[in-house]
């Protein structure tokens, strides 16, 4: 045979579209070609193919070789076509005997001495490949070859391994498929943070409807420990969800660990983070941190810090959910669905509307220092909450206590339940169609609201906005009624508790 065809994956953002590698060889001066708009990394397989295939002790034809990575339009990067090459070489020059070699695919680097080595971007491949072939990936893969999909995968440490199975000489099982535990992440308690009654609540809330959070207050209140707590009353991530956010994992190339596949993500990058490590990209686009942040939190501490630039990048994925990143040669979508929490100082010293400490800003530049927030992306924040300071006698008394994380999760996870019971997904995510038609609400509340928004001439983004927010503070309370299933009547309460968290909204200095 002069002629062999073996199967891989590239990546393509969160896609792993099937490579077809078709070996070719043929009379003339030796030579090894690939092409199939490959780049540097793979370009490079020849000497690493070249070096395993001769270590292994096969024979390396010593005649004109061509490599197609067909769609050959398709960009090619890294080494996760090594084993495919390998083998397509040496079944062409009839040094291996397989009639089943179209169940499998094979993604893995070789060495020069043969071993398979360890390759990132391997979950999107084995959700691709599901009721489709198995996969050969190498055992420094194996935990993400052990994940719960119905794709088959096989583990070799060496290429002679590989070899063996497809010739029959020797047989590899399958990988055992293990479960893994949904829990929460090993993050602090809420009780640890003293007092601050009402940024705990708008944290619960946001917590239960998946909205935005601004934490507003001076240096020193709690803004940062609050937020990173999220985590401890948010319940964990359902399978589904978990797998999607593994596979964004893999592609920055992080080595699972099967332990942390449950945990919802939280990302927090520095103040001095730009544009392209904010929303994701490169030559072969990567994941930027609001798509690491899928499924979990999204934390910009210090917010009217960030280039402003960076901070505008956000609107479109915070309506969408998704990020789509175009390049010359091609376009990745990765998703995007984070919730936003952001903490930020009320002007540059610090201090203003502190009882305390007199802020040294005049009203000009407290308005230049919010103006690094735009309006629009403003609009986008659900709830605006102010954390003042507390004072020192307070915090020295050992008989205050707080709600610890755990009755507070009770709530946040039947007001989820909740949701996904009666509306199919967290209230963050209604449209607004299904928030003016539902019958959770009645007209003459609706009209309250109306008024209200005029009142205090607000957006129609913020009038949907704050009935989810009301949808959720319902949800909440009925966890205490006596028959906890059944859904509360957003009312004019629920809709006052929900504006009163507007702050930034009404409180801008004169």
């Amino acid at each position: 045979m002069a002629i062999a065809l073996t199967f891989s994956r590239a990546n393509c953002g969160i896609e792993a579209p099937l490579i077809s590698v078709e070996t070719h060889l043929s009379n003339g001066l030796p030579a090894f070609t690939i092409v199939g708009l490959p780049e540097a990394a793979v370009k490079e397989s020849r000497d690493r193919v070249r070096s395993a295939i001769i270590n292994s002790h096969f024979t390396f034809p010593a005649r004109r070789i061509t490599v197609n990575l067909a769609p050959a339009e398709l960009p090619k990067e890294g080494s996760r076509f090594d084993l495919a090459i390998a083998l397509g070489i040496l079944l062409a020059s009839d040094q291996l005997q397989c009639d089943h070699l179209d169940q499998f695919e094979f993604i893995a680097e070789l060495s020069l001495s043969g071993e398979l080595r360890y390759v990132s971007g391997l979950i999107p491949a084995l959700i691709a490949a599901e009721h489709q072939r198995s996969v050969w990936v190498a055992k420094a893969n194996s935990e993400e070859a052990s994940i719960p999909l119905s794709t088959p995968t096989l583990e070799a440490s060496h290429i002679l391994e590989v070899c063996a199975h497809l010739n029959g000489s020797h047989t590899i099982a399958p990988s055992h498929k293990k479960a893994f535990t949904l829990r929460r992440s090993p993050v602090g308690d809420l009780d640890e943070v003293a007092g601050q009654p009402l940024a705990k609540r708008a944290l619960e809330i946001a917590a239960a409807g998946g909205h935005n959070l601004l934490l507003i207050g001076p240096p020193g209140t709690g803004k940062t420990m609050l937020a990173s707590r999220i985590l401890s009353i948010t319940p964990p991530l359902s399978q589904r969800s978990a797998l999607s956010v593994a596979a964004i994992q893999s592609l920055r190339g992080r080595q699972l660990v099967l332990d942390e596949l449950g945990q919802k993500p939280f990302r927090a990058p520095h103040h001095t983070a730009s544009a392209v490590a904010m929303v994701g990209g490169g030559s072969n686009p990567k994941p930027g941190e609001i798509s690491l942040a899928h499924k979990g939190i999204l934390f910009l501490d210090e917010l009217p810090e960030f280039d402003r630039r960076v901070l505008e990048v956000l609107r479109e994925p915070l309506e969408s959910g998704r990020i789509m990143i175009s390049r010359a040669s091609l376009q990745v979508e990765y998703p995007a669905e984070f919730q936003l929490l952001a903490a930020m100082n009320p002007c540059p010293c610090g201090f203003f509307g502190d009882l305390q400490q007199p802020c040294q800003c005049s009203n000009q530049q407290v308005k230049r220092y919010r103006a690094k927030i735009s309006g629009p992306l403003l609009d986008r924040i659900d709830l605006h909450v102010s954390v003042n300071r507390l004072p020192a006698t307070l915090l020295s008394d050992k008989k205050l206590t707080a709600e610890p994380s755990e009755v507070i999760a009770k709530r946040v996870l039947h007001a989820q339940r909740q949701q996904a019971n009666a509306r199919g997904k967290i209230n963050a995510q209604l449209s607004p169609n299904e928030l003016i038609h539902a019958t959770w609400i009645n007209q003459e509340t609706l009209s309250w609201l109306g008024k209200a928004i005029d009142k205090l001439d607000l957006s129609a983004r913020a009038f949907h906005r704050i009935l989810r927010i009301g949808r959720t503070i319902a949800d909440l309370e009925s966890y205490a009624k006596k028959n906890p299933q059944q859904s509360i009547p957003v009312g004019q309460h629920h809709l006052k508790e929900a504006l009163a968290f507007r702050q930034l909204d009404k409180n801008l200095p004169n």
